[in-house]
């Protein structure tokens, strides 16, 4: 007996069994996407599920069907709108640590809300009793770091970064401006983070060599 109708039939329980799931995550990032436009224009401060539901107009049921908490909700939304920005506006291989969070500091001065839902996550992750905000910032902070220690190493191999500095060192010391300067803006919109960061670049940067015959 030929095998070739039982695989035909698989063939197309598989592409019944994709059609709920690909419709699934199709619903789910349409959920993200009108999320991110909300928490974008007015943060995330004091919105429960069900008014963030309203908001974004699914019911309540839809929302937490792909959503089991609002914390994980905040975390998905911004996990998201940080992929959806890297994608549209990729930062070059060859973009210092400072070049990269002043050009967060800029592109964030746009999106005040999405600024907010960071620091309330942030904030979460420090007190007990919050797992999905302790897991997101644990992983974020851990990623940057990575990614700054090798901007760190690649500026000091073609000589933009001083050497006599530890790349790890470094990483922890911006993205710790960054945060810092970023709070400071949301209290005080004229805290400037741009000269703030401009003089963090420029006190890594290596001495000039000396020329002979100076006294």
């Amino acid at each position: 007996m030929s095998e070739e109708p039982a695989a035909v039939a698989d063939d197309d329980f598989a592409a019944r069994a994709r059609g709920p799931y690909a419709k699934g995550l199709a619903r789910r990032q349409q959920i993200l996407d009108q999320a991110i436009e909300v928490f974008a224009r007015r943060g995330s401060a004091g919105t429960s599920l069900r008014s963030i539901a309203q908001e974004i107009g699914v019911s309540h049921a839809a929302l937490t069907h792909y959503f089991s908490s609002r914390e994980q909700l905040l975390v998905e939304v911004y996990r998201e709108a940080e992929r959806q920005k890297g994608e549209a506006e990729p930062h070059s291989a060859d973009a210092s640590p400072v070049d990269i969070m002043t050009e967060s500091a800029r592109r964030n001065h746009t999106v005040p809300g999405l600024v907010q839902l960071y620091s309330t996550l942030v904030a979460a992750a420090l007190e007990p009793g919050h797992p999905d905000a302790t897991a997101f910032a644990v992983e974020r902070f851990s990623a940057v770091r990575a990614d700054l220690v090798a901007r760190v190493e690649r500026g000091q191999a073609a000589g933009r970064i001083r050497k006599d500095v530890d790349a790890e060192a470094v990483a922890s010391l911006v993205i710790a401006a960054s945060d810092g300067l970023q709070t400071q803006w949301m209290l005080d919109e004229s805290v400037t983070q741009s000269e703030s960061l401009g003089l963090l670049a420029r006190l890594l940067e290596p001495e000039p060599p000396s020329r002979s015959g100076e006294a």
